[in-house]
């Protein structure tokens, strides 16, 4: 029975942190983002984010982002400085292919920092791609 279900394995899509300018509050702000890297749009995307360690756990965020177009990305939330000291993690669920995607992506504590910046591809901006 179980070598009869398919389980489709999320590909080309990923989550950047990306340190930018706050023109509002004249500041460098953390920006999560997702990053659909496919040939094809994501549609009925959904990411569920959160921050844990050992002992401390922050409240669990959902958030509706919709259609997703090829080789396109998309904003999920501001990080506070504070949750960046926190493991944070990110369940990105979407649809394509007629079948539903599900992939985690996550950032280890304290690795989201100015030292770990590399060039994030379709953004084009200076950030830190997350493990998945």
């Amino acid at each position: 029975m179980k070598k009869d279900i398919e389980i489709p394995v999320a590909k080309d899509v990923h989550v950047a942190v990306v340190r930018e300018w706050n023109d509002e509050f004249l500041s460098k702000d953390w920006n999560a983002y997702l990053i659909n890297n496919r040939a094809d749009a994501i549609e009925m995307t959904i990411v569920v984010s959160k921050g844990f360690d050992d002992d401390t756990k922050t409240s669990t965020m959902r958030h509706g982002i919709g259609v997703v177009e090829a080789k396109s990305f998309k904003k999920i939330e501001f990080l506070q400085e504070e949750v960046l000291a926190l493991n944070n993690e990110f369940f990105v669920t979407f649809f394509a292919e007629n079948k539903l995607f599900e992939k985690r992506f996550l950032f280890p504590k304290h690795s989201i920092s100015e030292k770990h910046l590399t060039n994030i591809p379709i953004i084009e901006k200076e950030g830190i791609l997350s493990e998945g």
